[in-house]
């Protein structure tokens, strides 16, 4: 687990942690949707029947949650040269995963309900 003992700003806002954050959180949504979004103007891909770009959207955001190959990662790419680093790598991590599920979570929560009333099927007489 992840000590937040001795937890301080400086430690949260140092460039490493912070990256990592930003990477999970924007990159790996970005890099996803994009992806998807050239696969299907470049006709390679389509999206599934029912799907709409929203939705595809707050599922790329979902997709910065991340822990076993993003400590997998940090553990080969920052060796541990004591108690006293500089930097935890785990809190980018951390936070990075916290953000992209909160905020993917009422991302598609809103979208959903939209996406619902749009496509809710006629009773049948």
């Amino acid at each position: 687990g992840i000590s937040l003992s001795g937890l301080t700003l400086e430690a949260f806002l140092h460039p490493v942690p912070m990256g990592i954050a930003l990477g999970l959180f924007l990159g790996k949504q970005i890099g996803i949707f994009l992806f998807c979004w050239a696969g299907v103007k470049l006709k390679i891909a389509s999206l599934p029947y029912g799907m709409d770009w929203p939705v595809l959207y707050g599922a790329a955001i979902l997709s910065g949650i991340g822990f076993t190959m993003s400590l997998f990662i940090a553990s080969l790419s920052f060796e541990k040269t004591g108690i006293n680093t500089i930097f935890d790598e785990r809190l980018g991590i951390m936070t990075g995963s916290l953000l992209s599920g909160v905020v993917g979570y009422f991302v598609l929560k809103r979208v959903l309900k939209r996406f619902k009333k749009a496509h809710r099927a006629t009773p049948l007489e």
